[in-house]
């Protein structure tokens, strides 16, 4: 994700080497008929990039040019996204990081920090009074509680107390 105007040129810059090693790499005629599968891997995977790429750019460009008068829509694939989604709020608001420290009363240090550590070690009282300041409001969400999920991971959370256990034992025997 793109989360500045120093990455979002950064990552034209890289778009643009991507295009022209593609270019070069298809017009390597000796390569392609010594060896046409490497050949055509080797742009599959410079293509893959370059999309990837494309669609941070062309996402990043929506966001910062983003109508204010109208709501923006951003959705959120699971909760391990919700701090990209601030990210992206303030970004759409075209909201600088010190603004957004000001209106919470805190230094722009601290957002700084959030948003460098993707809101890891932000409190959720932080992230709730962020989602507040930028005017995030969750429209029609649904949350999916996975019961066979939650059963796994109680069978890993077993094994994994036994076998730290049992090294623990291990560990004391040998003193």
């Amino acid at each position: 994700m793109i989360k500045n105007d120093l990455q979002y040129e950064y990552s034209k810059e890289c778009a643009l080497k991507f295009e022209y090693s593609i270019a070069a790499v298809e017009q390597d005629e000796a390569w392609k008929q010594r060896e046409p599968e490497r050949w055509q891997l080797d742009i599959d995977v410079k293509k893959s990039h370059l999309m990837a790429l494309q669609e941070e750019i062309a996402e990043y460009e929506k966001l910062i040019n983003c109508d204010k008068s109208q709501p923006i829509k951003i959705q959120v694939e699971n909760f391990n996204k919700l701090p990209d989604i601030l990210i992206k709020a303030r970004i759409a608001a075209k909201m600088s990081q010190k603004e957004l420290a000001d209106i919470l009363g805190i230094e722009e240090q601290r957002i700084k920090e959030c948003e460098d550590k993707d809101y890891q070690c932000a409190s959720f009282n932080e992230i709730l009074e962020v989602s507040a300041a930028l005017g995030i409001e969750f429209d029609n969400a649904f949350v999916k509680v996975d019961f066979l999920q939650i059963e796994e991971g109680k069978k890993s959370a077993v094994k994994w107390r036994k076998w730290r256990e049992e090294r623990l034992n291990i560990k004391s025997k040998a003193s």
